[in-house]
Formats: structure tokens, sequence, C-alpha cells
């Protein structure tokens, strides 16, 4: 049923000067799933990511969240609307200790995101629930550690903490695991587990076993097309898939 998707897109197309980045892409994502988005370099993912968050106006093409058409909002009012985005590339604030930067999301999350003239003593009120969100994302011993002097797979926690503290309905995270290594992969993976009990996310991620993992559904794209879709079992047996990754027939 409709209900049971809280993003539709129809026919999204992108083009720059006569190129199609993303071309007739329907994309559905169920309510309370990890839904990954795959493909080669090239394929369309990012495009499709910056569409959906409204950094780009589609050429063509409908996206409806939660049953409301949202193709011609501003990337405001989607994260209002609780569409929250992680980026490839670390966005902390690296000289605010890690409760600091949750909080700054909290104070977003209470539209006083510019007060910056209030006092430390009325920002307190915050630091219980910043709190909650390090300990979910097992920072809580890292709360007054500035956040430059974080190790980079402790980084990305933080940045998932501060998207929880939007209260998402939809996250997207772009690349959660890239340049980790194994430890730190295994332990976003938990993370990313343990937060997305009861919300939605989409992911893109080019760590199959990530995906393997975590996925409930998958969309693969090729020259921002659809390729393939479907739950990991399927996607990774499709010969055109095989073909796509590796450049060989299978």
């Amino acid at each position: 049923m409709a209900h049971d998707f809280i993003l539709d897109t129809q026919g999204l197309t992108k083009e720059f000067g006569g190129f199609a980045a993303v071309q007739n892409v329907d994309l559905r994502i169920r309510r309370g799933h990890i839904h990954a988005l795959i493909g080669p370099n090239g394929a369309g993912k990012t495009t499709v990511f910056n569409l959906l968050t409204k950094f780009l106006q589609p050429t063509r093409g409908r996206i409806t969240f939660d049953g409301h058409d949202i193709t011609a909002e501003k990337p405001a009012q989607i994260a209002r609307r609780g569409v929250v985005r992680s980026f490839q590339i670390s966005a902390t604030f690296g000289h605010m200790s890690a409760l600091e930067n949750v909080r700054v999301a909290l104070q977003r999350g209470l539209g006083t995101s510019f007060h910056f003239w209030r006092s430390e003593a009325s920002l307190a009120s915050l630091d219980a629930r910043a709190r909650e969100l390090l300990d979910a994302v097992d920072l809580g011993s890292f709360a007054s550690t500035l956040a430059v002097e974080m190790p980079y797979g402790r980084k990305r926690a933080l940045e998932i903490a501060t998207t929880l503290a939007l209260e998402p309905q939809l996250m997207l995270l772009d690349e959660p695991t890239q340049g980790m290594g194994h430890e730190d992969v295994d332990r976003v993976v938990e993370l990313i587990k343990r937060v997305s009990k009861g919300r939605t996310v989409l992911m893109v991620e080019h760590n199959l076993s990530v995906v393997e993992k975590l996925s409930d559904a998958i969309t693969v794209l090729q020259r921002g097309q659809i390729l393939s879709e479907g739950p990991y079992e399927v996607v990774s047996k499709d010969p055109r898939v095989l073909e796509a990754y590796v450049g060989v027939e299978a």
C-alpha cells in the first residue's frame, strides 16, 4: 500500500547540458527499512541524494515524502519534514566538543540555531539529551573531547548523533564507512543497526559487506538508471550487477 512507503520518486531525472546524470528513476523506500543505493562510480548515487534533499532541482519527475509532493520544496523545508542527511566528509565543528556539537543540533531542532547570545546556563537544559545521544552512539566518554581530536570512526559516530538530534523520519547516510579500517567499520555497522530501530534509512555505500549486513532492500544504479532491485541475496546474483561491478559478463 502507498502509506507503507515513506519516499517515492516517479521518473526522477536530472540533466546537465543534455547529459542525463539520473534518468527516469522510480525509487520506493519502505517505512522502517534500511535501503541501500549502490552502483559503480559515476552511477548517479550522489546526484539522487542531492535531488532528494533539494541541493539540486530535478529536470523532470516527482518526489513524494510521507504523502506530500516535495518536488518544488527548498532544502530547509525538506529538513523540517524530517529528511536529514550526513555527508561523505565528516561535517562536525572541529573546535567544539562532542557534547557541544550535539547541542548545536538540538538547538536547530528547537529553532534557536542562531541564538548565539544565549548564555551557557540557558543551554545546559539540552545537555542531558545530548549526553543520551552520545551514549546511544558509544561516545559517552568523548563528551568533552574536541571533535578535531577524535579518531575518524568516532567522528562519523558523532555525525550520526547530531543527525539523530534532529529527530529524522528518514536518515540519508552518504558512504557512512568510507575510509575506515575493519574495526571502525564493524563499530559503525552495529551503530547503524541500533539507531535505525523505528526509523527509515537510505544509504549510499560502496562496501558490499556492509550492504549485506544492513540492508533490507537494495537499488542498483548504473549510468543514472535503475539496473536491479531487491534483497541482497537476489541482487548479488544478478548477472547484470556482477558485470557492472566486475566489468565482465557473469
